[in-house]
């Protein structure tokens, strides 16, 4: 492909402005769906919700049903993007739109009746969100080269991280912090949930803001040509058109179907090392309540400094090796934690295995760049959402099995150990990227 046909963007500035979107992605993924106000609708809003079924119960459905919906849409959504030549159009659309359903957040209250205005919202911002990523992950070609792709993609995971790591914290102090009536420096009152209905309207001008400067300096992409039926399809044709090329794919590239299907194996155990982690600290290492929050910050300050390390290794050397080094790495500091106590010994070794999983999810994505054909990167990145989400129950399955078998919360980590086993043993059947093919696509 010629760069100068597609307008590949390789400066700073495009790579620093392309990144920004990941940082602002954070006050989506951190703060409303994971540690603010999915908590506060949980605990607050339907905490007197009547009758028998819980709160919590509603949200893990409505984001179960918002897992089904990306599921469906996701591959024929990045093949529209492809062939229409409206990636970064796309983008500032499903950005926007998601952004509108974080402020709209706002209007829940703290009473019950408000419980499912807050989850229609949840539900289409996790569509949504999750849709957005597929355009943006798939411009990680345009803002790089076959020779720094690892750098470019595990800088912008890290800039994830950090910005997560910055939004949190200026949650926590300016809106969170504190006892009583009052919260924060801010002195801003808890009635009605004020407090978190604020840190949710600034989540949104947080995106807003950082979402801006990708759309203004890295340009659009134009239609490919790959595939004019596509860009005319409807729902059904579309679907038509995917089954073509994914038997085309199996008989032509059959590494890159292998690689979707490991990489969604231990992608799901790499979400499971966050998602129980901060259970297993209280209840298993005595962690306090409080120190959670402060081991999260140094998780998400070491998976970044992880990210944009691995980067430059991922290019010497290749993404498979990257991701091998750093699930047998997680396996390691795994098993140690099988059999260690205490809160030191856990933030030791729990830092390691968190300083592997910037590297894996970071050089994954350059991974599939790399294998995604030329005008196609949409397409792949789509199948590489759908895959996720069609394990995404594996991990926590089998955490929940392992408890449930030992009789120990401990005994978890053997759960999320075997997913990542697993996921590493599919990874190591699956042939690298060919360089020298990747640099000729170019």
């Amino acid at each position: 492909m010629n760069a100068d046909v597609v307008g590949v963007a390789t400066t700073r500035k495009q790579v620093f402005a392309w990144a920004m979107w990941d940082w602002g992605s954070a006050a989506f993924n951190a703060v409303i769906l994971t540690f603010v106000f999915s908590v506060y609708l949980t605990d607050a809003v339907g905490d007197d919700l009547p009758g028998s079924i819980s709160a919590t119960s509603y949200f893990s459905w409505a984001i179960g049903l918002a897992g089904v919906v990306i599921a469906v849409l996701a591959p024929i959504s990045g093949q529209r993007f492809d062939a229409r030549g409206r990636r970064k159009r796309s983008l500032a659309l499903l950005t926007g739109l998601t952004i509108a359903t974080m402020a709209g957040l706002y209007f829940v209250k703290d009473d019950y009746h408000y419980l499912w205005l807050g989850l229609v919202l949840l539900t289409a911002g996790s569509i949504l969100f999750e849709l957005a990523s597929i355009p943006y992950n798939a411009m990680l070609r345009q803002v790089s080269t076959p020779t720094n792709i690892g750098r470019v993609s595990g800088f912008g995971w890290s800039m994830g991280y950090f910005g997560g790591i910055v939004l949190l914290l200026l949650c926590y102090v300016g809106f969170i912090a504190g006892d009583g009536d009052t919260r924060g420096l801010l002195g801003l009152t808890t009635d009605d949930g004020l407090n978190i209905r604020l840190v949710a309207l600034l989540a949104a001008v947080w995106f807003a803001v950082s979402a801006i400067p990708v759309l203004l300096s890295v340009p659009e992409l134009p239609a490919t040509g790959v595939d004019s039926g596509a860009a005319k399809a409807g729902l059904v044709e579309s679907y038509r058109v995917l089954f073509r090329d994914l038997r085309q794919l199996w008989v032509t590239d059959r590494r890159s179907v292998w690689f979707l299907g490991a990489s969604a194996l231990f992608r799901d155990g790499l979400n499971g090392v966050f998602t129980f982690g901060a259970i297993l600290a209280v209840s298993v290492y005595g962690i306090s309540a409080a120190d959670v929050l402060l081991f999260g910050i140094a998780a998400n300050v070491v998976a970044g400094v992880g990210a944009v390390t691995a980067g430059r290794i991922d290019d010497r050397v290749g993404p498979k090796a990257v991701i091998v080094f750093s699930l047998a790495s997680m396996i390691a500091a795994g098993i140690v934690l099988l059999f260690v106590s205490g809160p030191t010994l856990f933030w030791v070794f729990g830092l390691i295995l968190c300083l592997f999983v910037g590297p894996a999810q970071s050089s994954s994505r350059s991974y599939l760049a790399r294998l995604a054909p030329p005008g196609r990167e949409g397409q792949f990145f789509g199948l590489y959402a759908t895959t996720g989400r069609a394990v995404s129950f594996l991990a926590p399955t089998l955490f929940g099995l392992f408890v449930w078998m030992f009789d120990a919360d401990r005994a978890g980590i053997g759960g999320l150990l075997v997913v990542l086993s697993i996921g590493l043993a599919a990874l190591l059947a699956v042939r690298p990227p060919d360089k020298a093919a990747t640099e000729k696509a170019r």
